[in-house]
């Protein structure tokens, strides 16, 4: 995996056409994409996800930006993608092209991982889900994504201080459940769920709601 530091330089790199570098652009933001749109649009979101990469590749050259702008680029093409999914109502047929091109970008040694971290956190993004839309949608921009909020406002179109009250106010929500929940389990399960292990986001709910503000 790509150090954050040299991003920008591998984001450079694949926007002159080499291939290792956007493998690598991939393998660093598919899992958040994807766990964004499981918020979006659930079971559909690796067909999404495909369809959002085959844009990225194809316009990745005339994108202008640093590592931190392609992060919340992406996020607006995927967004874009699983609006047009919802509208459809129904599942996107599968697209013309193989999705074999899209799963080799990922190196074999690496996918058991990968499978591993989606399987970990299929009950944080279900728990996210759950929130109002708004406030689903900011978490996932702001405490998964790491993007800030005038870029998280700017996707969803809303001020950067409504992104940030939507987020603050979702990762309260959580807090609640996860302390609600913890309430009615065995001391050892509540300790892990008072962590925000649940989550797979924060080392706890008061850190995640400092981290929004």
């Amino acid at each position: 995996m790509v150090a954050p530091e040299d991003l920008d330089a591998t984001l450079r790199s694949a926007q002159s056409g080499d291939e290792e570098a956007f493998r690598q652009l991939y393998r660093a933001q598919q899992p958040v994409l994807l766990r964004y749109l499981r918020v979006l649009v659930g079971d559909d979101a690796e067909d999404v996800a495909s369809e959002a990469w085959l844009q990225i590749a194809r316009d990745l050259q005339s994108f202008r930006g640093d590592w931190d702008s392609f992060r919340g680029w992406t996020a607006t093409v995927a967004r874009h993608r699983a609006m047009d999914s919802l509208r459809a109502q129904r599942r996107r047929p599968q697209c013309s092209m193989p999705i074999e091109l899209l799963s080799d970008l990922i190196a074999l040694e690496q996918t058991a991982d990968l499978a591993l971290e989606l399987v970990a956190t299929d009950a944080a993004v279900a728990l996210i889900a759950s929130l109002p839309r708004d406030q689903a949608e900011a978490v996932m921009l702001r405490a998964v994504l790491g993007l800030d909020a005038q870029t998280a406002g700017k996707i969803l179109g809303k001020r950067a201080g409504a992104v940030r009250t939507a987020a603050y106010r979702g990762l309260r929500q959580l807090a609640r459940r996860l302390e609600s929940a913890g309430s009615t389990d065995p001391p050892e399960r509540a300790g892990r769920k008072s962590t925000g292990g649940i989550l797979g986001v924060t080392t706890s709910p008061a850190s995640a709601l400092k981290e929004v503000r």
